[in-house]
């Protein structure tokens, strides 16, 4: 878990990369702080919001409380939360079979998930209910364990998993709850009692949190809220020719696969053997992992646009399946194949490595980032040659390429538009009070943060936002919208400007020389400050 927040940490805990969707919850957030109403949740234009529940807005409002509101405030319980999913499925795996080997494998593979990490760096719901949905999972696997009672904690793990999930995500954390819970009572092979199941205390408090934010915004609000939040949840989510859900299903199912690679190709050489093996050490469990991984897949196969992250809220069940099945397999003892890809990964770091030091030497001020990927590279580098812990080698050299990747993303995007404007409005001796923004609305919420909170940002209308103007005296207006007002009435105060995708190679060919500037100047994105002329 440690492991994974220092090498996801540089690439997550920054603006390097940016999820559209993030913005969303940032501007809930930094909305709440400003006006002290932490349950009703706005746009950046200041209009209602009520498509996902309230959990996700809270994790970024606790950063903000917290470490102040910034880019790393805004992410840092979401990468927590990626981590805590690694430790739970380590636990998943200890409580199922006892055995440290299968829980520390299902864990390292688990860490490596692409996915996870992807989610573990954007604050979006995604990583939240995988997190969540793994607490319940914890729970599902203590009724589902082959021996001893079952522990008090299972039904308290069980349902406020779900509750917890259904206040990120909304009906597919009930979904695949209630496949669970009729895969408990109905699996042939080790049911479960109803009693059992029906534990008042933990249903209560379960019930509390599922569903407080929507009693309370129904008081608030009414019931029109419901449409907004069914409309995302169902409507537009949901597809309906049979072609578009045929072609999903099978990205889904290439995903699924692709996502725990090179993990799976290690199961390959034993795999009817193993899972052979597993399947009557344990078919409840076996029966369990396939049943919701199926589900997953079904869900997948039904939305309108199918997105990767909809597949990890069962990712760590299926690690502990995988992990299950290639302990079984003595799949370390196959030393080459583990090297092959210890080693795949090894040369990717090494290639990052030497492009950091390359931009190091121009001025890049890298050397932390770098420091730490030289520490693990040597350490992977001689538990390869060793040949010793190899499956961790695979998992930390994996983890690894991404603050490789920082490296160059860090180049391309820092400063962010907001950090450069807030310096000048900072510095500058006048109170702006409300700024108009006209512009893509993902740097609208990066600026927004920046400016909190002396500065309000308002994002304009997209249709006749030109009758908006005349309200504000100073507005941030993208260099594409620019041309669109009278001019002469505005005087341009600052200006922020970003790297162009396309002028990349010619950008870092002239990084640190004179030319640099004038090259960024004439192809980079630009936001001004702009206000009305006295």
């Amino acid at each position: 878990m440690g492991i994974f927040c220092l090498l996801v940490g540089p690439f997550a805990l920054s603006f390097n990369m940016n999820y559209p969707d993030e913005m969303y919850y940032r501007d809930a957030a930094v909305e709440m702080m400003r006006n002290g109403d932490y349950l009703t949740t706005y746009l950046g234009s200041g209009e209602l919001r009520f498509k996902k529940p309230i959990l996700t807005y809270w994790a970024v409002l606790a950063g903000f409380k917290l470490f102040g509101v910034n880019a790393f405030a805004s992410r840092i319980f979401f990468l927590l939360a990626g981590a805590a999913t690694v430790g739970l499925t380590f636990k998943l795996s200890k409580t199922l079979f006892k055995k440290e080997k299968i829980a520390a494998v299902s864990a390292l593979i688990m860490a490596a998930n692409p996915v996870l990490i992807l989610s573990a760096g954007r604050s979006i719901p995604d990583v939240l209910l995988v997190l969540t949905m793994t607490l319940s999972a914890l729970g599902f696997g203590a009724y589902l364990k082959n021996d001893g009672p079952i522990p008090k904690w299972a039904p308290w793990a069980l349902y406020s998993g779900l509750a917890l999930a259904f206040e990120v995500k909304g009906l597919p954390a009930a979904a695949l709850g209630g496949i669970g819970i009729s895969y408990l009572l109905f699996n042939p092979w080790k049911r479960t009692s109803l009693k059992s199941l029906i534990h008042i205390p933990a249903l209560l408090v379960s019930l509390f949190i599922a569903l407080f934010w929507f009693l309370a915004m129904w008081k608030i609000h009414g019931p029109t809220y419901l449409d907004s939040f069914l409309g995302d949840q169902v409507g537009v989510r949901v597809a309906s020719k049979s072609f578009l859900v045929f072609k999903h299903g099978l990205i889904a199912v290439g995903l699924l696969i692709a996502m725990f690679i090179p993990w799976v190709l290690f199961a390959i050489p034993q795999v009817k053997y193993s899972i052979s093996k597993v399947w009557k050490e344990n078919p409840q469990f076996a029966g369990f992992a396939l049943l919701w991984a199926l589900a997953i897949l079904g869900m997948c196969a039904m939305t309108s646009v199918m997105y990767e992250r909809y597949l990890l809220p069962v990712a760590p069940v299926l690690a502990v399946y995988l992990g299950w099945i290639l302990v079984k397999g003595e799949f370390e003892s196959r030393k080459l194949g583990l090297k092959i890809a210890a080693l795949v990964f090894l040369i990717l770091n090494v290639i990052l490595f030497g492009g950091g030091i390359f931009l190091a030497s121009k001025g890049h001020a890298v050397w932390a980032i770098l420091f730490l990927i030289l520490i693990v590279l040597i350490y992977v580098g001689r538990l390869i040659w060793k040949g010793e812990k190899l499956p961790k080698a695979i998992a930390f050299s994996f983890l690894l390429i991404f603050p490789g990747y920082t490296l160059f993303t860090s180049l391309i995007s820092f400063p962010h538009q907001g950090q450069q404007l807030s310096e000048f409005i900072e510095s500058a001796d006048q109170n702006f009070g409300t700024i108009g923004f006209k512009g893509n609305n993902h740097t609208s919420s990066k600026i927004r943060m920046s400016l909190y909170p002396e500065t309000r940002l308002t994002n304009l209308e997209k249709i006749g936002w030109q009758e908006q103007v005349p309200e504000f005296k100073t507005l941030i207006i993208e260099d594409s919208f620019y041309d669109s007002l009278n001019q002469e009435k505005f005087q341009i105060l600052d200006q922020s400007v970003n790297w162009s995708s396309k002028a990349i190679p010619d950008l870092i060919n002239a990084f640190g020389k004179p030319e640099f500037d004038s090259i960024l100047n004439k192809t980079g994105k630009k936001f001004y400050l702009i206000q009305k002329k006295p």
